[in-house]
């Protein structure tokens, strides 16, 4: 009954099954049994569950033909003490109870240990794995170079000098709020990471202080934070009479200030999130006032233009305003003075109306009818209906005709040209075929010497962008050329790696 006795008693000091603290005990005398009668043998110990009584047993199993003689028994052998066993099936005698010396002692008590501490390891990652995403608080356990060991009270955890904020510094037995945002198992344990610069971290924060988040009256559909200096948090009601700003702030800010405490005075821009991206961007920019957006939905780029007296209060301190503005809403915020705006729309007026005047042989007239009515390219040219062009003012179904014929003998006449470059270049059909590269850009790799699949392969998307000309390609396009060039690297079911 001792060995029940000690199990209840560790079973409760480690918060782990009982259970689980006897089979590590059955692993202990097993070994110790196998040191005693021989390695080479199938050897197990089981403690009665009521009782307490250790059984040492030897398993011989029934085999045709016999490849290990120390565990195995051919079935003639075995028929003698038992006419009805089968292949496959165990022949089990009993061992008398040994008696663990000195040494067989310590090395059943370490083997004890390392399968209690094993099973700790076990519930500590299945209770934390799914705690990814949550606000806990423990001490501050120790601090080696910046990285604080925190104890959780049934585990430890990490919170990494790079996930601490900026000026913040703590000693042993500091209470510390952090967000879980990993656990792993790993050889030493489960690994539990915390962090105070997460966004998430202070969205929870947000969740615990205003009660109308925690009822879902309130949603957080986006934070962005420059952790210890500023952030911005986009909120929504789902209840038209409930101002989603002001329950944030609270009354007299105390709501707010309770979050701005907690990260160290970190200043927090409350922001109203609307469904139209333009009205979300302006939102985002505030305080600064916005007079135009332009935007590439193509691109996801936005063109923000302000007054000029307004320019610097929406760049920020060192860009800060436009780049969380930008991370809060998910675009790329391009911010103008009214005459940066008014002098890039000459330039691409002029731009566009000495194209047409070449590409399609009429006057600056013409030239700038299409200009004023929408058309950038060529192309859009030769693919409008005629209809469509005829309704132009000044046009009719002749002009529209004879416009997009010239149109389309421009461009079969370029397209011809950049074709014979590539072939002059020695750019591999494969390239052309790329899914998102066209001619001209084939032509413009040639030119550097980026001739085969695997010279497109061997660039980093920010490269292949710098050849092509950023407004030519986003970031994630200019990734998917370069992963469909390396897939001939790979065998089916194998993923590339992402080039980013």
């Amino acid at each position: 009954m001792e060995l029940l006795h000690v199990a209840d008693a560790v079973s409760r000091e480690k918060g782990i099954e009982r259970d689980e603290v006897l089979v590590a005990m059955e692993q202990a005398i097993q070994k110790a049994g196998r040191a005693k009668y021989g390695h080479e043998n199938d050897i197990r110990a089981e403690i009665d569950r009521r009782t307490g009584e250790v059984r040492l047993k030897r398993y011989l199993q029934v085999a045709d033909p016999v490849e290990n003689e120390w565990t195995q028994i051919t079935l003639k052998a075995a028929r003698r003490s038992n006419p009805d066993i089968a292949v496959g099936e165990f022949i089990v005698d009993d061992l008398p109870p040994i008696d663990l010396g000195r040494i067989a002692a310590q090395t059943a008590k370490q083997v004890i240990v390392q399968e209690v501490r094993r099973a700790e390891r076990r519930h500590q990652f299945e209770e934390y794995k799914d705690r990814v995403g949550e606000i806990v608080s423990g001490v501050v356990k120790r601090v080696e170079y910046g990285n604080v060991t925190v104890d959780l009270g049934r585990a430890e955890a990490v919170l990494r000098r790079d996930e601490t904020l900026p000026r913040e510094h703590f000693k042993n037995n500091d209470r510390v709020r952090a967000y879980i945002y990993d656990v792993r198992e790993e050889q030493r344990g489960p690994q539990i990471f915390l962090s105070r610069t997460h966004p998430l971290f202070m969205a929870k924060l947000f969740t615990q202080e205003v009660p109308e988040i925690y009822d879902g009256v309130i949603e957080i559909k986006s934070v962005a934070r420059d952790p210890g200096s500023r952030a911005k948090i986009a909120v929504v009601s789902n209840d038209g009479s409930i101002d989603p700003v002001g329950a944030c702030v609270g009354m007299r800010g105390s709501r707010v200030q309770a979050v701005v405490g907690e990260l160290q005075g970190e200043k927090i821009d409350i922001i109203p999130w609307s469904m139209d991206p333009a009205t979300f961007v302006v939102n985002a920019l505030a305080p600064a006032e916005v007079a135009k957006v332009v935007l590439d939905e193509d691109n996801g780029r936005m063109d923000v233009v302000v007054p000029d007296e307004q320019l610097s209060l929406a760049i920020g301190r060192r860009g800060q305003n436009v780049r969380l503005a930008s991370m809060l809403t998910g675009w790329d915020i391009d911010i103008l003075t009214e005459k940066e705006e008014s002098e890039r729309r000459q330039g691409e007026l002029q731009q566009r109306t000495a194209l047409f005047i070449e590409a399609l042989a009429v006057d600056d007239v013409i030239a700038h009818l299409l200009v004023s009515e929408g058309f950038t390219k060529v192309e859009q040219i030769a693919d409008t209906a005629i209809d469509e062009l005829a309704e132009i003012e000044g046009f009719d179904a002749e002009v529209a005709s004879e416009l997009q014929q010239r149109a389309s003998a421009w461009l079969a006449e370029t397209a011809a040209k950049l074709e014979a470059k590539r072939r002059e270049f020695g750019v591999e059909d494969a390239v052309i075929a790329l899914p998102g590269l066209t001619i001209d850009m084939a032509v413009k790799l040639g030119e550097k010497g980026i001739k085969t699949l695997d010279d497109v392969a061997d660039l980093a998307g920010d490269e292949l962008r710098e050849i092509l000309g950023e407004d030519a390609l986003t970031e994630n396009k200019a990734n998917d050329i370069i992963m469909a060039a390396r897939a001939h690297w790979f065998g089916e079911g194998e993923t590339p790696a992402n080039p980013a």
